[in-house]
């Protein structure tokens, strides 16, 4: 399968995904500027992590108007899948492919550490290899990573089923306590309605080498993988 992976100035984790998707799952990959005018012929678009034109005026707020973009736009209308991981999170909200917003963190800090998300959703094309309710160890690294919807948009997420990932503890455990960054419902991660677009806030291309310690995020680019390629 064939990969795009859009690089914006201020990007950071463009090699990661390159590394994971290329070396690990053996898959072919393409980086794709920010002002290209044309996508080249992926299966899945990767928006990654990092800080895209710094962060001005808000998170993804500028690189919502590249023209690589409308391009991007245009490949989810027609079916095409893109993950976006934290800061493509960001990208794809702006872009309104993804409900919602993300916010600064309740406790005001940059929050990088490792963290338990429970898999609440196995009927998309990023989860379909992963046993329903299984907890995940995904790093998150964010300062604005605080998901909010208003209680129509959450209860749209619900009715169809939208959520993908929450965050929890070893036990599953979904509360406040669990929360790390205030975010509703413990919302770590989203699809579309048509489910070919998922932003998550976890980095599944940082545990997904064995010399990371845990490898868990390989399950989302095989999840990826089985449905491209079934």
């Amino acid at each position: 399968m064939n990969y795009n992976i859009i690089i914006f100035p201020g990007s950071n984790c463009d090699y990661d995904a390159y590394y994971v998707t290329k070396n690990l799952m053996r898959d072919e990959v393409e980086y794709v500027w920010h002002k290209d005018t044309e996508l080249k012929n992926p299966d899945c678009v990767i928006i990654p992590g990092g800080f895209s034109y710094g962060d001005y005026l808000r998170a993804g707020a500028i690189a919502k108007f590249s023209p690589i973009m409308n391009e991007v736009v245009s490949f989810t209308q027609k079916g095409g899948l893109v993950i976006g991981i934290c800061n493509g999170f960001q990208v794809l909200t702006e872009t309104r492919l993804l409900p919602g917003a993300l916010l600064q963190n309740k406790s005001l800090l940059f929050i990088c550490k490792h963290q338990q998300v429970k898999v609440v959703n196995t009927s998309t094309p990023f989860t379909n290899a992963i046993i329903k309710d299984s907890i995940l160890d995904i790093p998150i690294a964010h300062n604005e990573g605080n998901y909010y919807i208003d209680n129509d948009g959450l209860k749209s997420l619900q009715d169809n089923d939208q959520i993908v990932f929450q965050y929890c503890d070893n036990n599953g455990i979904i509360d406040d306590s669990t929360n790390p960054n205030g975010a509703v419902m413990n919302i770590a991660g989203i699809v579309n309605k048509k489910g070919n677009v998922l932003g998550m806030m976890p980095h599944p291309e940082r545990s997904s080498d064995p010399t990371c310690g845990v490898t868990d995020g390989q399950q989302i680019f095989l999840s990826i993988k089985n449905f491209v390629e079934k």
